[in-house]
């Protein structure tokens, strides 16, 4: 058994064949480009068993080899994954499922008969592949780039691929982000953190990949620096399967879910003071303002328009031709896995990102609460928009770590909050219909009086 650590990058034909010739692998490419035609079988009981087991079976030719593999569960960190994986090489091209014994089995599955697992898909591809040198300082690293083109076929439906993947072979984990981040400056790559396998079984049932990844394990005792660390990963690998799974499947509902992934990362980035200083956030949020300043307005003109909803897949994939997406992707992995809001900040912002999640939540939402000052928003609703930015933080952390709080009815107030946050977005230029604009500053002034008399809410603003 080894560990597999690689990252998925999918891209275009033209982006392929420029990473052939890329200046930044060509100097370190220690092998030359050599190519092999991979065929593919991947195999699950007829209830799919291994699949919900996050556990993927394959026969693999590669000329006259033939290779069983069981990879088991692992994790995935903001793109970056990591698998436990068995290989058997076998003389012919037949599952051997006598491998597949207690050294290997995960013990989820030991209920499943084995002799019910059959092929569901294939994934054929041909990879070019290249052994690259990456130097971090003294320490040794290398990384086996493969330009991967093929297809995915399951029944009658098909999938294309094309792929740059980033294995490692030897060295950091890191230098994969270091090497994809650095390539993502001058071509498109779309951290794509779904398996040819996971692409299979999509093809299946759309609905089978899994877009919730597993929530950020919070606590009132842990630091804040682990707090924001942990929400913030969330949401950035949440964003990553969001845009792979809407640009494949096209639903509104994914880009609406992407736009708000994007928008709570930034109002975490923008709540955290001195324990992460503007100067190590400023790249980060100015990517993150670009996206939102162009998604957002679509998304919301969307939610009542039909034509720009219809528009938007195909405004979604010229994004991905872009280098912007994948860039701030890349880069925001890195920066979060290097841990970069703690790069020299002061004692202050040491003691800051080292105090207790639950008592820097209670003054954070304190201080956002006094000065957002709902009831001047109740006699100026018009002016509500202005404090977007602070409603925002608020339902942030509500959101992701309410729970770690003792305060009373938050669920409520979270919920109000969500309603004041709508009727702020809505317009009320003079483009708007008198009655409509009325109607609107009516709501808002209303749902800033139910906001500021809730139980939750008073109970922030005696903190």
């Amino acid at each position: 058994m080894h560990k597999e650590t690689e990252i998925k990058l999918r891209v275009s034909r033209e982006t392929l064949a420029a990473l052939r010739e890329h200046p930044l692998l060509n100097k370190r490419n220690k092998s030359g480009w050599q190519s092999r035609e991979l065929l593919n079988q991947y195999f699950d009981t007829p209830e799919r068993d291994l699949a919900a087991a996050k556990v993927a079976l394959r026969l693999r030719r590669d000329g006259d080899v033939v290779i069983q593999t069981l990879k088991t569960r692992g994790q995935s960190v903001a793109g970056l994954s990591q698998r436990n994986e068995h290989e058997w090489q076998l003389p012919k091209a037949k599952l051997d499922l006598k491998k597949l014994d207690d050294t290997c089995w995960p013990a989820e599955l030991a209920e499943v008969d084995k002799k019910t697992i059959k092929a569901l898909f294939t994934t054929d591809f041909t990879r070019e592949y290249a052994e690259i040198a990456w130097g971090r300082g003294k320490a040794k690293v290398v990384i086996e780039a493969a330009l991967d083109l093929g297809t995915v076929v399951a029944g009658k439906q098909k999938e294309a691929i094309c792929e740059l993947e980033l294995e490692l072979r030897e060295g950091a984990p890191e230098a994969l982000l270091e090497l994809a981040a650095e390539l993502s400056a001058s071509l498109p790559l779309f951290p794509c953190d779904i398996s040819k396998a996971e692409r299979g079984y999509r093809l299946l049932d759309p609905a089978s990949y899994a877009l919730s990844l597993p929530a950020a394990q919070l606590s009132a005792e842990m630091p804040l620096d682990e707090a924001f660390a942990a929400l913030a990963l969330q949401l950035l690998g949440a964003s990553q399967r969001l845009a792979e799974q809407y640009h494949f499947t096209g639903h509104w509902r994914l880009l609406q879910d992407w736009v708000q992934a994007l928008a709570e990362l930034r109002a975490l980035l923008s709540s955290l003071g001195q324990a992460a200083p503007r100067p190590t956030t400023a790249t980060l949020r100015s990517s993150l303002d670009a996206l939102l300043e162009d998604w957002r307005p679509l998304v919301l003109a969307g939610n009542d328009d039909e034509d720009v909803r219809r528009a938007a897949p195909e405004q979604f994939a010229e994004e991905l031709l872009d280098t912007r997406w994948g860039q701030f992707s890349l880069e925001a992995s890195r920066w979060l896995l290097a841990r970069g809001w703690t790069v020299e900040r002061n004692k202050r912002g040491d003691r800051q990102g080292a105090a207790q999640l639950a008592n820097w939540l209670n003054v954070l939402l304190a201080d956002e609460a006094k000065a957002l000052n709902l009831p001047l928003y109740h006699r100026q609703p018009e002016d509500l928009a202005e404090q977007l930015p602070r409603i925002e933080r608020l339902l942030a952390w509500l959101h992701h770590a309410r729970q770690v709080l003792e305060s009373p009815d938050l669920d409520r107030l979270f919920g109000e909050l969500n309603k004041l946050q709508e009727l702020a977005n809505l317009p009320i230029s003079d483009e708007v219909e008198a009655d409509v604009r009325t109607e609107v500053l009516e709501a808002r002034a209303q749902q800033a009086m139910a906001v500021f008399q809730s139980r939750g809410w008073k109970h922030l603003l005696r903190k």
